[in-house]
């Protein structure tokens, strides 16, 4: 059973390659972009972003870091209403640009965000990228890139089916390996979750209290 189901997903990513492939450099594309947005900053809009930067360092401080249990709840239910959004537009010829732009814009904030703290705290700042923002996002970049490969390769079936000269081949079978994937994706972004909460939460709050106390 094991096998044959490795067999399937091996030849279901042979087959959509070049999907899969369009979605990295997509997301890659945004993580450049990100990052060249932070150079192109006026020192005022950095300095007025990193002023509310270091009021969130302060309350990290003062308050000896957020409670895992919050960050775990905020950190899934983020993940699954962003995953169910790419299900729903996946499910639509018209919703296949937005999957685009989602996972553009995912990979802007990432490139943004890590690019923004090196330019602001140079070698402190790359630090705490990879200890706060890097942990769950090995686990969750994936995710997404999956979660759009698969919402477009479901949209590009219903598009083939409207000019398709079987019209009445079922779509149920597709609309059900579609659905159990994205059940599946969800599941898995509870355990980036539960690094976000556990493991670069703590770091994170470690890492703020040592620099600024």
């Amino acid at each position: 059973m094991y096998s044959r189901n490795r067999a399937l997903i091996f030849e279901h990513i042979k087959e959509h390659a070049k999907i899969y492939l369009f979605m990295i450099i997509l997301f890659l594309t945004g993580i450049i972009f990100g990052a060249i947005i932070v150079n192109s900053m006026h020192f005022i809009q950095k300095q007025d972003l990193f002023f509310y930067l270091e009021r969130f360092f302060g309350q990290i401080v003062n308050e000896h870091g957020i409670e895992n249990n919050i960050i775990l709840k905020e950190s899934f239910l983020y993940h699954a209403k962003y995953l169910f959004l790419l299900f729903l537009l996946g499910l639509s010829v018209i919703g296949l640009p937005l999957i685009w732009v989602l996972l553009y814009v995912k990979g802007l904030v990432i490139g943004f965000s890590v690019g923004f703290l090196v330019n602001q705290l140079g070698i402190k700042g790359l630090l705490l990228a990879s200890l706060s923002i890097a942990p769950q996002n090995v686990i969750i970049i994936p995710i997404y890139i999956i979660a759009g490969s698969v919402a477009m390769i479901f949209s590009l079936i219903l598009l083939g089916k409207l000019f398709s000269r079987r019209p009445s081949e079922s779509i149920v079978q597709p609309f059900s390996r579609y659905a159990g994937a994205f059940v599946l994706l969800v599941g898995i972004s509870f355990l980036a979750s539960i690094v976000e909460a556990y493991v670069a939460n703590n770091s994170m709050t470690l890492l703020i209290q040592s620099l600024y106390e």
